[in-house]
């Protein structure tokens, strides 16, 4: 199920300059699905990270791990508008590759566990069919207007 931007800002509540996905494809709602971005040269963070060599930083590719693993958990809920995603935490993050200017980047995550309110993610980045970053993280779901777990 190939999830478009529109479809995205409805599930997660990034916004430019911080919506990293272009598009989505869930491939199990809540379980499984691949992100895909294209860092243009136009992107923010280029201008300073690093003007003679410029790269995405590392935490805008785990950022964009995370959006990814947003969007397939979101997908599922009845009613998203009051729900909103909370990272928790990063571990196992690996950065394997740099990532360039119009670089088309595939990100890949996979449910690892889901406990009450709190889903936990591998995802693996890939540019090409070479790896780029990998990481495991984990998130929390709130409801939004009261602000309190559920």
């Amino acid at each position: 199920m190939i999830i478009e931007i529109d479809e995205i800002k409805k599930l997660l509540p990034h916004r430019d300059p911080f919506l990293y996905l272009d598009k989505c494809d869930i491939l199990e709602i809540g379980i499984k699905g691949l992100g895909y971005k294209k860092y243009t040269d136009k992107e923010f963070f280029f201008k300073g990270h690093f003007p003679n060599m410029p790269i995405v930083p590392g935490v805008i590719l785990i950022e964009t791990l995370a959006q990814t693993a947003g969007v397939i958990v979101a997908k599922g809920f009845d009613n998203n508008n009051n729900k909103s995603v909370l990272f928790m935490s990063i571990s196992k993050a690996k950065f394997r590759k740099p990532v360039f200017p119009n670089d088309e980047i595939v990100f890949e995550v996979n449910l690892l566990n889901n406990i009450k309110n709190v889903y936990k993610f591998s995802g693996i980045a890939f540019k090409e069919n070479t790896k780029v970053c990998e990481a495991e993280f984990s998130a929390m779901i709130i409801n939004k207007e009261s602000k309190e777990i559920f």
